[in-house]
């Protein structure tokens, strides 16, 4: 496509449960950027506390786990054609602040939003987006875009891995199984991490978690807390992985933990735990956030994705929802009758 349309369909939030599907302009690239048809943007946590619960600025376009193909370039673009199929690379950072140079790009002291938008940040819950060259890696071969649009979500579950610190022969425990916690399963075994605890209460969650790689499954309620805080459970875990962002889960999963443990809030959520320190300083635990991804970790889900050891066909809903079903997506997924990561198709 040489020739972009002055409008778009795009879904914009308007506030607690309020979306709205408009005619929004197409930004032009700049001399730097691609414009992207969107094939496919994934639902995220991140959209659900936006869309029921108001994380969000009103009159934001939301959407960053996306896929497309390029239909415009810049006029100093080189290495990209029209037609490439590819996803955003996410930030490289600055390079230079002290975050950069520990290898933490995500916690860049320069860090900024994503898009263009005057009232907030513009995603990819639209026809089209507008991103610079240097910010994209190429779709490997024998990966879908429907596929690869997992490539975000990925990157933050082995994010989460990667400061969890896990290898084989770890016992690691998994709460909360919607889409982060689910590739959080996938990507262990892939990697290797075969003793898997998936804690969660929908069944369906459950069940389809021991399908992509989990060893057992239980309810948050079968997680005993000790009665004293240098006690621990029978069978404590090297690594919890907090995937609900439920304050709940948070504090369960600290008292699962094994002396020297590691427990890492991967969820983000809108109401805070009441955290045992006690239990922290007693058995010497170490709690950690994973705010987005490794340096490279787009590239390295991409990767992972082309070995054809995730499996997506289990991970993704079958059904692609329009920009107008979002709502009632989330609702879906919020209640938990949804297993998998819902994809968006705007087009």
């Amino acid at each position: 496509m040489s020739e972009l349309p002055d409008r778009q369909r795009a879904l914009v939030y308007r506030g607690v449960r309020s979306l709205e599907v408009i005619e929004h302009p197409v930004a032009a690239p700049r001399p730097d950027d691609v414009v992207l048809a969107v094939s496919h943007c994934g639902i995220c946590g991140t959209d659900l506390h936006t869309v029921l619960e108001g994380l969000s600025p009103p009159d934001v376009i939301g959407g960053h786990e996306y896929s497309g193909r390029i239909v415009q370039l810049g006029a100093r673009v080189s290495g990209w054609q029209l037609g490439d199929a590819v996803v955003p690379a996410g930030s490289a950072g600055c390079g230079a602040c002290a975050s950069c140079v520990a290898h933490r790009p995500s916690l860049c002291e320069r860090r900024g939003g994503i898009g263009d938008g005057p009232g907030g940040p513009n995603g990819a819950f639209a026809e089209f987006v507008r991103v610079p060259a240097k910010e994209l890696l190429r779709v490997p071969e024998g990966v879908s875009l429907r596929e690869a649009a997992l490539a975000e979500p990925l990157a933050v579950a082995m994010h989460g891995i990667t400061l969890a610190g896990v290898r084989p022969g770890d016992r690691v425990l998994v709460t909360g199984a919607g889409p982060i916690g689910m590739l959080t399963i996938a990507a262990l075994a892939a990697l290797g991490v075969a003793d898997v605890t998936i804690s969660e209460p929908s069944d369906a969650r459950r069940k389809r978690a021991l399908e992509v790689g989990a060893r057992q499954g239980c309810t948050p309620e079968d997680l005993a807390t000790p009665g004293m805080p240098f006690a621990l459970i029978d069978e404590p875990y090297d690594a919890a992985l907090e995937c609900s962002g439920n304050p709940r889960a948070m504090e369960s999963a600290l008292a699962q933990l094994r002396r020297m443990g590691t427990l890492v809030l991967v969820g983000t959520g809108m109401r805070r735990p009441k955290l045992d320190h006690n239990r922290v300083l007693l058995n010497e635990l170490v709690v950690t956030g994973a705010y987005c991804y490794d340096e490279r970790g787009i590239e390295k889900a991409l990767a992972l994705l082309a070995t054809g050891r995730i499996p997506t066909e289990r991970l993704i809903e079958p059904d692609d929802v329009p920009l107008e079903g979002m709502l009632a997506a989330a609702e879906r997924c919020a209640r938990g009758e949804l297993a998998g990561k819902v994809m968006i198709v705007p087009r």
